[in-house]
């Protein structure tokens, strides 16, 4: 399969090349064709086993052919070892086990059918045996986003992009650096691991698009699936009708995810996080999992309450200095990018503010203990959502003049505090 010449898979990614390395070294990785330059020079020969060599072969050669397209494994990934990651899945007692539980049998009768392109096997297969955590996060993804498909009443056929959409939404990760991953950023929110990651949703789309055939909607999921309903999304910052049903429904199960990594992996804290901040989340496909969070033990608060009061005190003041900050900064702006930047920086402001009022976390009277944990919740969101703000107002300003970039960094400084 040729690379179409703006390809960014004409050379071997070094992340991407590193992770099959490393499985390698526990799998039988092969070459499944020989793999050339783009001059003709034979770089490596058919059914040889990938090996240090091949790096150090590869290096800053542009290939006739992708090497992703080139690698075949042997004892990878198949539909019977999937199946068994599932039921692995489903046996374990975890937040997921009130979702997943009602559905197992169709989980379980629809994941054979999944069609594993030797891409998509061959990059999985290099997340299981180097980086476990990510291959266990894809089948979480893969068995919640079926679910979420099922209790909207979707056919076999739609349940099963649904759930290959799931398996393959976090390819493109493993062509970026592993210490900007998602995982690592939930607890860093650094700028510089943001600008990495947030490729990785249209890397993974492009990978689907050019070294599979995979159908067209698996591949706009994937690309999706960390954008949101008000634009605050990345990596593209798309809004409602701009986005598909199956990349609406995709962003709910990364959110939810996202949460249960956490170090307080709660089905109510998912929630919680899906509600906080109003036009986030497509709310029809929000409704099975609060339904299932509601069946659950209430949330247990790890504050007292005067310790809630008081982080919700300092939250409102970061909110006001914020909204200040902003307003500032914008009466004085030079570009039309710094310009643009403040515009979406003021309307997330403004939906946490909105969030801020529906919660209730405005009154001031006693905090009731049986409140007190899901009020911390909101609170713990709300300042990981003001933290964002940051990221995403950066991000959408790009390359700016000295002056203007200084101004928006003390700006960021007070939005990450």
């Amino acid at each position: 399969m040729n690379a179409p010449a703006t390809s960014p898979f004409q050379t071997a990614n070094p992340h991407a090349l590193a992770v099959i390395l490393e499985a390698s070294q526990t799998r039988s990785i092969i070459a499944s064709r020989d793999i050339f330059d783009i001059s003709g020079t034979k770089l490596w020969a058919r059914e040889q086993p990938v090996s240090q060599a091949l790096q150090r072969k590869l290096m800053d050669r542009q290939l006739r052919h992708p090497l992703e397209a080139c690698l075949l494994a042997e004892d990878g990934v198949t539909a019977h070892s999937l199946v068994h990651s599932l039921e692995t899945l489903l046996s374990r007692d975890s937040a997921l086990t009130p979702l997943l539980m009602p559905h197992a049998a169709a989980l379980l009768r629809e994941a054979p059918h999944l069609p594993l392109h030797p891409v998509a096997q061959l990059l999985l297969t290099a997340s299981q045996a180097s980086r476990p955590d990510s291959f266990d996060h894809a089948v979480q993804a893969m068995a919640l986003n079926g679910v979420l498909a099922m209790a909207h009443g979707a056919s076999r056929g739609d349940v099963r992009l649904a759930m290959l959409a799931g398996l393959l939404h976090d390819l493109g990760e493993m062509y970026i650096a592993p210490e900007h991953g998602e995982a690592d950023l939930q607890h860093t929110l650094d700028f510089q691991s943001y600008q990495h990651l947030v490729v990785h949703p249209h890397v993974g789309k492009l990978l689907l698009q050019q070294l599979t055939d995979y159908p067209p909607a698996v591949a706009r999921a994937v690309a999706e699936h960390h954008e949101r309903l008000d634009g605050s999304g990345y990596p593209h910052c798309l809004q409602r009708e701009q986005l598909s049903p199956q990349g609406r429904q995709l962003a709910v199960t990364e959110a939810v995810l996202n949460v249960l990594r956490g170090d307080c992996p709660d089905l109510a804290r998912a929630s919680v996080a899906l509600r906080v901040v109003p036009g986030e989340f497509d709310l029809s496909v929000v409704g099975p999992i609060s339904h299932a969070a509601r069946q659950q033990p209430p949330l247990q608060s790890f504050l007292t309450p005067d310790q809630i009061r008081e982080r919700l005190t300092l939250l409102d003041a970061a909110l006001q200095t914020a909204h200040a900050g902003i307003v500032a900064l914008a009466s004085t702006a030079r570009s039309q990018a710094l310009v643009d930047a403040l515009t979406l920086a003021q309307a997330l402001l403004a939906r946490l503010r909105k969030g801020w009022n529906a919660s209730g976390l405005w009154n001031d009277g006693e905090l009731a203990v049986q409140d007190a944990a899901e009020i911390e919740a909101v609170e713990h969101e709300l300042r990981f959502r003001l933290r964002a703000i940051r990221s995403a107002t950066l991000l959408r300003a790009g390359k700016l003049p000295a002056g203007d970039l200084q101004s928006l960094m003390v700006l960021g400084d007070q939005l990450g505090a």
